[in-house]
Order: C-alpha cells, then structure tokens, then sequence
C-alpha cells in the first residue's frame, strides 16, 4: 500500500469495533482485546492523528426518515461542465454521496428521495444542467451490505 499507514492487528480491531459501533466504550474494546481502557485511548487518539479516523457518524435508516427511494445515479458530463455539475449535485441535500469517477460514468451519486415523482424531478432537474449528456439512474431494491472497513 503505497502511502498508507501502518497499522497492526489490534489497531485494525480496534477499527472495526468503532465502525460497527461508534459508541462503545474504550473499556469495552480494552476487554475485548485484552488492553487497557487508557492503551485504547492512546491508539485511537494516534489513529485519529494519523487522519486514520476522520470523525464519527451516525448511520441512519433512510425509511425511518421517510425517504423509500434510493438511487445510484451514473451522470454523463462534458468535461468542460464536470466541476460545475459536481458543484451543482454537492449542494443538493438528498445526494448523499457524490464522486467523479472513471469508467461509465463521469459521476456517481447516491440520491435519497421521499417517491417516484420527488426522485424523476430530481433527475429531470439533472438531465437539464448545462453539459450534462445522461442521468442513468439504478434504484436499490434492497442492501446487502454496507460496510466501512
């Protein structure tokens, strides 16, 4: 891994504790890994100045939020246009994850919407920009997995 971080096996362990749950106490991941509460605290004070950890989320049910659509969108865009569709989609508050890619698509963006009509106007709104050539949006059906690490 050209760059990387090195990281040992109870740093990694200690990664994905706090991936499945933010929350759990530095007490309990010292129990599970047969350290100290204050030698986990010293290894993810370091993992976060290492910009290894990057912050803390909560991680939501779309539905629960009343949101039963979820696109996948693949976004055609001239390159002259690329930074100001990217723009455009960044300031959009159901693009839940937006990157320019390689590939198919310039763009790929993750689209929460409340119905079908919410989600064709969003799209439509898209397909309308300056430079964008084609919306090509995939609906999830369902997740089966959804991982950080």
């Amino acid at each position: 891994m050209s760059g990387g971080v090195v990281l040992d096996d109870r740093d990694l362990a200690i990664l994905r504790l706090l991936a499945r749950n933010a929350r759990v106490s530095f007490a309990e991941i010292g129990r599970v890994l047969g350290l100290s509460d204050v030698a986990v605290l010293k290894r993810v004070r370091r993992l976060e100045q290492l910009g290894v950890i990057q912050g803390y989320r909560v991680v939501v049910d779309p539905k629960k939020l009343g949101y039963s659509l979820i696109s996948i969108t693949g976004v055609d865009v001239e390159p002259e246009h690329l930074f100001e569709v990217v723009e455009y989609l960044k300031e959009l508050n159901c693009v839940k994850f937006l990157a320019v890619t390689s590939g198919d698509h310039s763009v790929m963006a993750t689209i929460w919407a409340r119905s079908s009509d919410e989600l064709a106007r969003i799209h439509g709104e898209l397909a309308r920009r300056p430079g964008v050539k084609r919306v090509c949006p995939a609906i999830v059906l369902y997740t089966v997995k959804e991982e950080v690490l």
